[in-house]
Formats: structure tokens, sequence, C-alpha cells
């Protein structure tokens, strides 16, 4: 009997299927919002008048490392248009070890993007106007991503600013999670184009990645 148990676990061990991890390796997937997706999203992240329709937007699931380096799955809606670069940007990101605190989508957050940050969540589609202006935000269109915001804080001249976990981090000696112009995490969006609000003249905007630079 004992050997029988032992070629058996020997057995189930080979296929995998014994003591292992949740998640081997880096996965992803892009789909539609189910219904029930939509109707958490409204009318907290989107409403009529939203400059996209919830049927432009797609759910990416994606492995990403956490700062303890254990993987984690997590989620982060996107325009439909920009999901394979999202895709692509998270999968350099796994296997360059670049570590994220926390990826769920903002409706976890009533929509409240100072909430989020507090969590120090990274997201990306919330339908909103842009940070001290009328127009709306790259977030709205589902066309920006804000990536470990207490560690890349929206900063004003004079180092102004409006989380307290964020102010060590004002000074950007580099550390882990960090956006440094030239690192892993940087590279990773400018390799598909995307602009970082950490090149911004004036106040910076460290968490902020972009399609076009806004």
């Amino acid at each position: 009997m004992r050997a029988t148990l032992a070629t058996l676990a020997i057995a189930t061990a080979a296929l995998g299927l014994a003591a292992s991890p949740a998640l081997a390796g880096f996965q992803s997937s892009i789909r539609p919002l189910t219904a029930a997706e939509r109707k958490a999203m409204t009318p907290s992240v989107w409403r009529r008048g939203c400059p996209v329709g919830l049927g432009d937007l797609r759910m990416v699931r994606t492995t990403f490392r956490d700062f303890s380096g254990r993987e984690r799955r997590g989620r982060i809606v996107v325009h439909e248009d920009v999901a394979p670069e999202v895709n692509r940007i998270f999968r350099s990101l796994y296997r360059a070890k670049v570590p994220i605190r926390r990826m769920e989508p903002i409706e976890r957050f009533r929509g409240s993007d100072f909430d989020s940050i507090e969590a120090d969540n990274t997201s990306a589609f919330n339908c909103r106007k842009a940070t001290g202006s009328s127009r709306w935000s790259n977030h709205s269109y589902g066309r920006a991503i804000d990536i470990n915001p207490i560690e890349n804080p929206w900063v004003e001249p004079g180092g102004v600013v409006y989380h307290r976990k964020s102010r060590p981090y004002v000074n950007r000696r580099p550390r882990p999670g960090m956006a440094i112009s030239g690192n892993a995490l940087v590279r990773a969006f400018e390799r598909e184009g995307w602009k970082w609000g950490g090149r911004w003249s004036g106040t910076k905007d460290y968490q902020h990645f972009s399609t076009n630079g806004r």
C-alpha cells in the first residue's frame, strides 16, 4: 500500500498536480466586459455621456509580481484598441520583475481616484475629467494607466504631493516599483509608444502613462 501511494504521489507530482502554485509563469487574457462588470461600473466609473461606450472596453487579466516577489493575478480595464499593447507591457514588467502593489478596476473604490491612489492601486479606465481641467482625462477613453501611484506620485513644483505615503517618493532615488527614466518600468511603456507623465515640465505625474502624453 505504501509503495502504491508513493507511486501515485510521484505520478501526481509529475503531472504538476501536487503542491503546485496557483500561478506558474505569465498568464494573460483579453475579453469584453461581462454584464456583471458593466453593472458594477455604472454609474460610479461609467455613465451616459462618457466619451466611450462599455462595448469599446476590454478586461485584461494578467499576472504580475507583488512587492514580495509573489505572483498575483490582476485586472485592468482599457480600450479595445490598446488591449494587445497593454498585454505586452505587463508581460515585459513581469519578465523584468517590476513589482506592482495591487491591480483592481477602480469601481472597487467607487470611482474615487483618491481612494485608489491611497490603496496604491494600479488602474486604467475611469470616466473623469483630467486633474485641474475641464477636458476628459485619457483614463475616460481607456488609454491611460496609473501604476504604483504611491511610489509614483503627482508632484507639483516645490515637491507638493496630496498623499502622505507618497512624501518619501518625491526624492526620485530608485526604489522598487518606481518609474525612473530609462528603467524597466518606463521602457516597457515607451517601447509600445506610450508617453510618461514623468517627462512633463513643471508638475510631474510619475504614475501616469498614456497613448498621447496627456
